[in-house]
């Protein structure tokens, strides 16, 4: 069942050629947009102000290039959970504490070398004024430039946002969904910059390969992964620099997991996708510890960005999408050890009769209410709920519960640490 949504019509036109067949499509309905380049009120000129001043202001990486800018995730999470501008204006204070101005890049690129410098983090800035100046070309049609860019090509960017640990796919939700040319271009920036070797397993169709044991449960495939013993030893801690060796030592065995997820229904199984997103978070917390994953929370909010674009981009990216989407599911998965995922923690977790209300108030005004990667979580469990019902209260639970136990984040290697204290 679907909740009611504000009526949009798609302003996302691509050529004939570039749609799929309605058989691949994840049928959804759209978010409502908000234009905050068009709209009046105090809450969205603040929004827009905040975010050409980071735009402006602020790398897209730092920390030795090594960080993500969440500031146009968390005001656009804030805003759209309904923050006044006093509120937003907290959220930049806070967000900003740590961001570094622009650098200039080693050189240039064009349109005629642009993807020789794909995945070199040092071209952020050259990459940015690059695509702005399409911008200009096409008229600001920001949309036009996504889709020059995003879609068209042998190895079309699309295909590689899951890179940088997802944060461009989740830079082109909130891109989309507050209608910024200014995050659209950061996207952009983005996904070039942060480019790596996992485009390759959605580029070449010769590494999708029917399974034998395939299942359209993605907890199911989850549960397998947890107890092969192929995988037993390769780490001996947690942290996101284990996914290169992960690929090194292990990518036959990692691509059969992702092979088995057989999409018959691609609605339904994209559902039963999201809930495994949530599930993740909640369900895999150990029991009488409040850090929560900190990469694993990277897989809800993903699923997020993937449910906000899917009724937005062409149906032939739809089921490449939601599988790319997969894959950095698996990867995170394993590169954090693997955490057993207990239902049981969410579906017999005690509300105390508290509602999406509560967990909103929690999101605004509770004491973590500045924290980016938690009003995100809390968000992206709402949106799945409005999407898809929530009957039994498997969402609002694990909002719950997750606003209740939440305190700080945790499931970093000894790298990241020591690089954080850097």
């Amino acid at each position: 069942m679907f909740s009611s949504f504000s009526s949009f019509s798609n302003p996302f036109r691509l050529p004939r050629f570039l749609s799929g067949s309605a058989s691949n499509a994840v049928n959804i309905k759209s978010v409502q947009i908000h234009n905050v380049e068009t709209l009046h009120e105090k809450r969205a000129r603040t929004l827009k102000h905040l975010l050409k001043l980071n735009h402006v202001n602020h790398s897209l990486l730092y920390h030795r290039l090594l960080f993500h800018n969440h500031v146009p995730h968390f005001l656009g999470a804030a805003y759209l959970m309904g923050a006044n501008s006093n509120h937003l204006k907290d959220v930049y204070d806070q967000e900003s504490k740590e961001l570094e101005p622009w650098h200039d890049s080693p050189g240039e690129v064009s349109t005629y070398d642009w993807r020789e410098y794909l995945g070199k983090h040092e071209y952020q800035r050259a990459y940015l004024d690059f695509f702005e100046d399409e911008l200009v070309l096409k008229g600001y049609d920001w949309r036009k430039v996504l889709e020059e860019y995003l879609f068209k090509g042998k190895a079309p960017l699309i295909n590689n946002l899951i890179a940088g640990i997802g944060h461009p796919l989740i830079h082109l939700a909130y891109a989309f969904e507050i209608s910024s040319r200014e995050v659209a271009m950061e996207v952009l920036s983005m996904a070039c910059s942060s480019y790596n070797f996992l485009h390759r397993y959605l580029d070449d169709p010769s590494y999708s390969k029917p399974t034998s044991n395939s299942t359209r449960s993605p907890l199911e495939i989850l549960c397998r992964v947890r107890t092969d013993k192929r995988f037993d030893g390769i780490f001996t801690h947690e942290g996101f620099e284990h996914i290169g060796p992960l690929f090194q030592q292990r990518e036959s065995e990692l691509l059969e997991h992702w092979n088995s997820w057989h999409i018959a229904d691609p609605t339904r199984d994209f559902e039963a996708s999201q809930l495994a997103a949530a599930a993740l978070l909640v369900a895999s917390h150990k029991p009488g510890g409040n850090q929560y994953d900190f990469y694993i929370v990277h897989i809800l909010t993903t699923s997020h960005a993937v449910r906000i674009l899917l009724p937005l981009i062409p149906t032939k990216f739809h089921l490449p999408l939601v599988r790319q989407w997969w894959l950095f599911t698996l990867t995170i998965y394993m590169t954090q050890l693997r955490p057993e995922v207990r239902l049981t923690a969410v579906t017999d977790y005690d509300r105390k009769n508290k509602d999406w209300d509560w967990v909103n108030e929690k999101a605004l005004h509770g004491e973590h209410a500045l924290d980016a990667h938690y009003v995100k979580a809390l968000r992206a469990m709402k949106t799945a709920a409005d999407t898809w019902g929530d009957d039994d209260k498997f969402y609002l639970k694990a909002a719950v519960r997750f606003a209740e136990e939440f305190d700080g984040w945790g499931g970093f290697g000894p790298l990241e640490v020591a690089s954080a204290h850097q």
